[in-house]
């Protein structure tokens, strides 16, 4: 890991979903720990996963991770901030002011809004404060999927800017008293984003188009907010032993064209290679020897054979059964929700359905899967952007319509603030919901955590709706009982045969049956289990499933399919319509092996 041979006290690890941003940010913590640095390591993620890598339960304060004397990590909880951060603002006034009003107060502060406030307040003080991470030499931040990550660190500067022009007092948040407090610290966190002498951003992509394409444009984006010291770090490269092996073969030949092409943007970055490991990543042990030569030169034995599980085209069927209704995918970021979302819509769309496929995942990359046009199917994404100016234009017109110019003056104002984009998609997954009812709309959702904060707020959105608008959508007053029922809403939670992305799936079950939403069925991608792989590292990997695969089939689902690792990329619909085959080969050429 070049970038550790002359480390800045803070790094920054991001990147699409899937690519093991939390592997590298946890090897680079104990690397720099066993060096004898004292290191902290923060996972910004909703749905973090450090607890189960480093082995320790984690909280909203640094704890010492068992087996790296000098390494301490924290998760960032979205609903302990809030407490804290709720309780921070309101107390200074209980006793002083009458009940009610501090009972108001306390409803200002329970919106969604709240949490993202508290969540980025937390983030800026452990990042721009001076005296709260003073006893660390480094500070390691292991941050959400992409779409999530420009939004956090784009918030220094969007909510530095609004507190400096707002000139009303006002906010989405109630009196801006406790922000403007706030507006140093915030300012401060930006001149440490920007600074290369403090602050190097880890591009974590794996060798493949995609996540190259999208740490390219996440880089760039980044740098525009001028975050300008950047490292690339391609995790996963498969090198072939067995050239007999076709799978083999393919995907060492699919990482030798991604590395050869790799985007402008990022071929002038100095660059780190860590090769794909035989087995997972979850462990002090697994983490510290990541990267070296004894753990990728020799595969770790093949475990128990893997059960025999049914394809995805056995759940096809039964999704088609109502004959309309809203199908959403879920699970962690990189697991290939987007491809089951495309090929269930192009299965669908197939069998003389209408289908509209959409997605609430702000790095979305929808219309490049599915790349070709198919009958009964329409395509669209939520772009926040439009949203947001449509509901503001929205809000103007109705509850504004009637203000004196100073009122109207508070409004555009507090229609500024960042949470207004966040309750503007919240809206237009309403409407996507709604359209159900007429056909079959297919939701690609974002990365677990963004997911299940969006719906997990839904009653704190009803509030913000009703505060700005002058009614509530029949779209949101009916989203709830839409997702709850089961004849409407079909959840697929979508996973890898791997540990992490399956225990946070079974996280993300729980969350969605508390409220009281119960999933439909798990499709478990990229297998090898199906495929008769001889290569000793795959070999190894695919014996590593089968724990996996046992306990998604026989703890956590009531239906499941899987769908082996293609051959060819399934990108466009002829390749996504051999995810729906109703025949797996065993060796899992659904398609050339040139």
């Amino acid at each position: 890991m070049e970038f550790l041979e002359n480390p800045t006290r803070v790094l920054f690890f991001t990147g699409k979903g899937g690519v093991g941003k939390t592997s590298v940010a946890c090897s680079a913590a104990v690397k720099l720990a066993d060096a004898g640095k004292r290191v902290l390591l923060v996972s910004t993620d909703p749905a973090s996963n450090l607890d189960e890598v480093l082995g320790v339960r984690l909280g909203n304060a640094p704890t010492a991770v068992p087996g790296v004397p000098n390494l301490k990590a924290m998760n960032i909880d979205p609903e302990a901030s809030a407490k804290a951060y709720r309780e921070g603002m309101v107390a200074p006034y209980r006793g002083v002011l009458p009940d009610a009003a501090v009972a108001s107060m306390e409803e200002q502060f329970s919106g969604s809004c709240t949490l993202e406030i508290a969540a980025f307040d937390e983030f800026a003080r452990l990042l721009g404060g001076t005296g709260t991470t003073a006893e660390f030499d480094h500070v390691l931040f292991d941050t959400a999927p992409t779409g999530h990550t420009l939004r956090l660190l784009s918030l220094p500067s969007a909510w530095d800017g609004f507190l400096s022009a707002n000139t009303t007092g006002t906010s989405c948040l109630g009196p801006l008293a406790g922000l403007q407090a706030q507006q140093k610290l915030y300012t401060d966190t930006v001149k440490a984003l920007g600074d290369a002498r403090t602050t190097t951003l880890v591009l974590v992509a794996r060798p493949e188009a995609s996540a190259l394409g999208e740490a390219e444009r996440t880089g760039g984006e980044l740098a525009a907010l001028g975050v300008g010291n950047q490292h690339l770090v391609v995790n996963g490269v498969f090198r072939a032993t067995d050239r007999d092996d076709p799978v083999a073969r393919t995907m060492a030949r699919r990482a030798d064209q991604a590395l050869a092409l790799v985007p402008a943007g990022l071929a002038r970055l100095p660059r780190t290679v860590i090769p794909l490991a035989p087995n997972g990543l979850v462990g002090i042990e697994a983490i510290r020897a990541m990267g070296s030569a004894a753990r990728t030169g020799t595969a770790a034995g093949t475990g128990d054979a893997p059960p025999e599980l049914p394809p995805l085209a056995e759940l096809i069927d039964e999704l088609a059964g109502p004959r309309h209704g809203v199908i959403l995918t879920m699970g962690k970021g990189g697991v290939g929700k987007t491809t089951v979302a495309a090929a269930v819509a192009v299965a669908l769309a197939d069998r003389g359905f209408k289908v509209h496929l959409s997605t609430t995942d702000p790095a979305a990359h929808v219309a490049a899967t599915l790349n070709g046009d198919v009958p009964n199917l329409t395509v669209a994404r939520i772009d926040p952007k439009a949203e947001t100016e449509t509901y503001s234009a929205e809000v103007l017109a109705t509850a504004g319509k009637d203000l004196d110019a100073k009122g109207r003056e508070m409004l555009e104002e507090d229609l500024r603030s960042p949470c207004t984009e966040e309750i503007a998609v919240f809206r237009a997954f309403a409407a996507a919901v709604a359209k159900g009812e007429g056909g079959f709309v297919v939701l690609d959702t974002a990365p677990t955590g963004h997911t299940v904060l969006l719906l997990d707020s839904a009653l704190a959105y009803h509030r913000e709706v009703t505060r700005q608008a002058s009614g509530m959508p029949e779209a949101v007053e009916h989203l709830l009982p839409r997702l709850r029922d089961p004849d409407f809403t079909r959840v697929v939670i979508v996973t890898l045969p791997e540990a992490t992305p399956v225990h946070e799936a079974a996280r993300l079950q729980e969350d969605l049956k508390r409220a009281g939403i119960v999933p439909f069925a798990w499709v478990v991608n990229q297998s090898l289990a199906p495929l008769a792989v001889t290569d000793p590292v795959l070999a190894s990997r695919r014996g590593y499933e089968a724990r996996f695969l046992r306990e998604v089939a026989d703890e956590l689902a009531t239906r499941v399919a899987v769908v082996p690792w293609q051959i060819e990329p399934p990108i466009g619909p002829e390749q996504l319509r051999e995810l729906t085959a109703l025949a797996s080969s065993t060796t899992g050429a659904s398609g050339s092996t040139r």
